[in-house]
């Protein structure tokens, strides 16, 4: 009998073997609550950037004059419309229900691709009008900030997908059911991030 099952006594000992190492459910968890921390920290960073750049616009156009409220508020609707959809698709996946899960899966990678060519139209024009990031200080923390959200949104579009197809050909396992869970902590993050985005780049960019 070893000194550590001395000290906890006999009928300690069922209770202490029982706990173990933690699931693999929880430790998945834990460390994707970590990853999407880190991805907040960072897009902090920007903020904050974007913030003390904004006025440096080195003679070149504003905020008032490069954003179309309307269509970022269209880009908007999409985004909160997605995180809606892939909301309800976690819950079909949840309860094993193909046609929900599929079917809301793809109306949020619609809605979330719909968002993605509204952004790129955006810059588009903005590059074309030469109001490309190398114009300012504040073209360059826009582009920046904006664009690596995008970047995550298209990541997060690819994910979307592998996971559709991962379902299609092993079904509804408990490794998926978690990674479905991990994903839709992602693009609910990236809703909330965007939120941000729309109310401190676009609205009060645009205020006089």
């Amino acid at each position: 009998m070893s000194a550590a099952q001395e000290s906890i006594g006999p009928a300690a000992w069922p209770e202490h073997a029982a706990r173990g190492p933690a699931s693999k459910r929880i430790i998945v968890g834990y460390g994707f609550w970590i990853f999407l921390l880190s991805d907040i920290i960072m897009f902090s960073a920007f903020f904050a950037t974007y913030a003390v750049l904004s006025g440096e616009t080195a003679g070149g156009p504003a905020g008032k004059d490069l954003f179309h409220l309307h269509t970022v508020a269209i880009e908007t609707a999409c985004l909160l419309l997605s995180s809606f959809t892939c909301g309800i698709a976690s819950i079909g996946a949840r309860a094993y229900n193909a046609l929900m899960y599929y079917g809301n899966k793809a109306l949020t990678a619609l809605f979330g691709a719909g968002f993605l060519a509204l952004e790129i139209r955006e810059f588009a024009s903005m590059v074309a009008q030469g109001a490309g990031p190398t114009r300012s200080a504040f073209l360059s923390a826009f582009f920046t900030l904006v664009g690596c959200h995008g970047l995550h949104v298209t990541l997060g579009l690819m994910w979307l997908l592998t996971m559709m197809a991962q379902v299609f050909a092993k079904g509804f396992r408990a490794d998926i059911l978690r990674r479905i869970l991990c994903f839709a902590l992602f693009w609910h993050t990236l809703d909330i991030i965007w939120v941000g985005i729309f109310t401190v780049v676009y609205l009060m960019g645009v205020a006089p």
